[in-house]
């Protein structure tokens, strides 16, 4: 007991410090100080004798975690503690044990879950990065079976950072779990005429695109047809490039003439695009695997010869290693002896 009200001196000479609070930390009251909280001896954090790297947590955060693992040792049930572990969010939202231990209170005390949402929604907005948060949201969801406001809310959280990776991870979990397709490739449209290198949206495209399984010749060929106008908008844009790839994977990238007559005319246009250069690579070394001819080689080595001197030289020693890769493979001297001159060059 001596212990404490020391403590709580020490902490009211700090608490008098207004430099280290702000906004409604001016009226914090620690839960050393308040008489509900005395039953509870707190639990301080315990970094062993030398830690390596000692982290200068605020009195606040200690105060409030010194009391959450005091109630977490404890199993508490209660209002307080879910009203301590709203304190906990509130100072370290990242924490995943918070979050798992209110889950367990909201159950255990059949608190509203639709009002938990709305909080939750709160929290998201002040920490869209959050994964914690985020994955509670889905468990809410998950127990509610009402993703009716899901869309919505992540197209608001979207609008502020489009490539927000853990709405993206949301939204997608929350489409395939509830089958809610409808509408989602005309947003994804919405996202691309604003940003058209939007790779978050390509990459939400796909997986609109492909959730059947299988794309179907009929939605492969407009899709083509979507890509390449993007590409010829922004050809040093790589988003579309990968969807291209993509889409074409299971038929191979030269089986459509539209795809390997637009390489062609981009390329004989003077466009010196390392993501036109290394596609071409690609389409021309599955022709290699269909025949193999020492012109075609050289003129597939000769690309990443390029790409290695002049157009990507920040990957200069893995386009040589891909012609060097290519020539072993099909087995040239002559072209080998020709990939080494160009090295020299």
């Amino acid at each position: 007991m001596l212990f404490k009200k020391s403590r709580r001196n020490i902490e009211k000479r700090f608490y008098c410090n207004m430099s280290e609070f702000s906004g409604n930390d001016v009226e914090w009251v620690f839960y050393c100080d308040r008489p509900e909280w005395e039953d509870i001896e707190p639990i301080p954090q315990n970094d062993g004798p030398h830690p390596v790297v000692k982290i200068a947590y605020s009195e606040k955060f200690k105060d409030i975690f010194n009391y959450f693992r005091a109630v977490l040792a404890r199993r508490e049930i209660s209002e307080r503690a879910l009203k301590l572990s709203e304190d906990a969010v509130s100072v370290n939202s990242s924490n995943y044990t918070v979050w798992h231990y209110r889950r367990i209170l909201l159950k255990e005390l059949d608190k509203d879950l639709k009002e938990e949402l709305e909080y939750c929604r709160q929290v998201i907005e002040d920490n869209p990065k959050n994964y914690q948060v985020w994955h509670h949201r889905q468990v809410l969801v998950e127990w509610l079976k009402d993703p009716s406001k899901e869309k919505e809310f992540t197209e608001r959280i979207l609008s502020d950072d489009p490539k927000n990776y853990h709405a993206w991870q949301y939204r997608q979990w929350v489409i395939k779990q509830f089958n809610l397709w409808e509408g989602e490739l005309k947003f994804v449209n919405f996202l691309l005429e604003d940003d058209i290198r939007n790779n978050s949206a390509w990459n939400q495209r796909y997986f609109v695109i492909n959730s059947s399984g299988k794309i179907s010749d009929e939605v492969l060929e407009e899709e083509v047809k979507y890509t390449l106008e993007s590409i010829e908008k922004a050809p040093n844009n790589e988003s579309p490039w990968n969807y291209l790839r993509g889409i074409l994977q299971d038929r191979g990238l030269t089986k459509l003439p539209l795809v390997t007559e637009f390489v062609e005319n981009l390329l004989a246009s003077g466009c010196t695009s390392p993501h036109l250069l290394g596609f071409m690579i690609d389409c021309r070394e599955e022709g290699l695997l269909v025949k193999t001819t020492p012109e075609a080689l050289m003129k597939t080595v000769g690309l990443c010869i390029q790409l290695a001197k002049h157009h990507d030289v920040i990957r200069r020693e893995y386009w040589k290693f891909i012609g060097r890769n290519l020539q072993s493979i099909y087995s040239a001297d002559e072209v080998l002896s020709e990939l080494k001159k160009g090295e020299e060059k």
